[in-house]
């Protein structure tokens, strides 16, 4: 037996599909008026696509009529349920649409460097501390605060105690120094044929 409209619009979800399964299809009217937009609307949201939000949406309202028999009340929200469903439904489309076969798929690269590039990079690492172990240790301080801890140069300028215009000084006297120090050993350090 059918319950006024009026009525139906007063009742919770709960109550709507306990109706439901009870044989009210005046129930079902009510609970699919109230929830269908909001579910059309999450795969709207999730697929872009208003053709595969409706299949979705539909397809999630099945589901939710399938389970009225059992719905125990209490246990979860009607909308929570379908939600829950919705979204699933609509990360099952989202996978199809990205199923490439599996020779299509690049084979990732070894993010561990190798045994070659591992030994080139102690050796410009070494390179680089025997160079700052050669500069005057103002220097050598400002350059490491500078251009291998990434400081500022007021901040470097508060840990030093000097001023900034100082730091500026002392950092391009330094790189100058470096520059000298190590353009004899480009070739040997690897960086002719690398652009790292």
């Amino acid at each position: 037996m059918d319950m006024p409209r009026d009525t139906l619009s007063t009742l919770s979800d709960d109550a709507l599909m306990v109706l439901y399964a009870n044989g009210d299809p005046a129930a079902a009217r009510a609970l699919a008026g109230r929830l269908l937009p909001r579910v059309f609307g999450q795969a709207r949201r999730m697929l872009g696509d208003d053709g595969e939000a409706e299949d979705v949406a539909q397809e999630a309202m099945v589901r939710l009529w399938r389970i009225a028999p059992r719905w125990r009340q209490g246990e979860a929200q009607v909308s929570t349920w379908l939600y829950r469903v919705c979204a699933n439904l609509c990360t099952d489309r989202l996978r199809k649409r990205r199923h490439v076969a599996l020779d299509e798929i690049a084979e990732p690269e070894d993010p561990v460097p190798g045994v070659e590039r591992k030994m080139q990079e102690r050796s410009r690492d070494d390179a680089l501390q025997g160079a700052l172990n050669a500069l005057p240790e103002r220097q050598r301080q400002a350059v490491i605060l500078r251009h291998i801890e990434g400081l500022a140069n007021p901040e470097i300028a508060a840990v030093m105690e000097i001023s900034p215009r100082a730091v500026e000084s002392l950092t391009a006297r330094g790189k100058r120094a470096l520059a000298a120090l190590l353009a004899g050993k480009r070739a040997e350090l690897g960086y002719d044929d690398d652009t790292s």
